[in-house]
Parts: structure tokens; C-alpha cells; sequence
């Protein structure tokens, strides 16, 4: 048994090596870094589409305040005046403002909540999105360092001028032996 583990373990690490060559963790990094920056261009829409929703519901919450106060001044005229009909009428009407005043509160209100917590996302993955960049930079520095001292000979670049230089050299050291 113990030697049937051992094999075991080693197929499996031959295979992992394997599936680790062919999974290129360059092409895996630029694939993550590219659904990053999706998902950041989508936060970041988000985002301001909710400062968008925040700022008419600041600007909706102002009418309704405005709305409320013009209806103070006609139920003062219309108490001074008698007119209780009216005055019913007219504090039906701030109530029902006051009602749509504070569910637009209760909204912004989460509308504030969900910015925040984006907003807190929005931060921790650009500080995700900044290591993996500097890792995907790192890797491809290394891949380079590597291929260049992984090339043999003849991949060298090397000018004509400097061929028939060396070859004279060599052939002064044989006439002189």
C-alpha cells in the first residue's frame, strides 16, 4: 500500500507540474486583471448612478420642504379666514407631503448606506487591482530576464562587421601557432 501512495503522489505531482506549464500564469494574471477592471468599471458606474439617485432625491426633498412651507402659509390664511373645507383639504395635502418627505429620507437615506459600502469595495479592490498589476508586472520582468538568459548562441544578435572582425583574429592566432 505505502508504495502504491507514494506513486500515487508522485503522478499527481507530475501532473500538477504539467497542468501548471500549461496554464501559463501570465495569461492567468492578465485574465484576472482584465475581470477586475470589469468589475471596477461596473462599481464605478454604480457609484454614480447612486450619487446620481442621491442628488435628485436632495434636490426632490427641497421641493417637497418648499411645498410644505407654501401650505403653512394657506392653512394660516384659511384659519384666519374660516374656511375649515379648505383647511382640511390643505392639511390632507401636507400630510401627504410630509408622508412622501419622509419615505424620500428613508431612500436616501439607503441610497447614503449603499454608496458607503461601495464606495469601501470600491477602495479595497483598486488596492487588489494595484498588487495584481504590480505582480503581473513582476512575472513578465522575470519571463523577460529569463528568456534573455535562456537563449543560446545563435539567437544573439551579432552585427556582420564584427563577424569578419573575429573571424581575421582567428585566423591571425592560427598563422602565429
Amino acid at each position: 500500500m505505502a508504495l502504491i501512495n507514494r506513486i500515487s503522489r508522485l503522478f499527481q505531482a507530475d501532473m500538477h507540474a504539467v497542468l501548471d506549464r500549461i496554464e501559463e500564469p501570465e495569461a492567468l494574471l492578465r485574465q484576472a486583471l482584465r475581470e477586475m477592471e470589469a468589475a471596477h468599471a461596473d462599481d464605478s458606474q454604480r457609484a454614480r448612478l447612486l450619487q446620481h439617485e442621491q442628488d435628485e432625491l436632495a434636490q426632490q426633498a427641497t421641493t417637497i420642504h418648499q411645498q410644505l412651507e407654501r401650505l403653512d402659509g394657506e392653512l394660516d390664511l384659511c384659519f384666519e379666514a374660516g374656511k375649515e373645507v379648505l383647511a382640511r383639504k390643505l392639511v390632507r395635502q401636507k400630510l401627504e407631503r410630509a408622508e412622501l418627505l419622509e419615505r424620500m429620507q428613508s431612500r436616501d437615506q439607503r441610497v447614503r448606506q449603499q454608496l458607503v459600502n461601495l464606495q469601501r469595495r470600491m477602495q479595497e479592490n483598486s488596492t487588489r487591482l494595484e498588487s495584481l498589476r504590480q505582480k503581473l508586472a513582476l512575472l513578465q520582468s522575470e519571463q523577460n530576464s529569463q528568456g534573455f538568459h535562456n537563449r543560446d548562441s545563435t539567437q544573439v544578435p551579432v552585427r556582420d562587421e564584427e563577424v569578419e572582425v573575429a573571424f581575421m583574429r582567428e585566423q591571425q592566432k592560427r598563422r602565429s601557432s
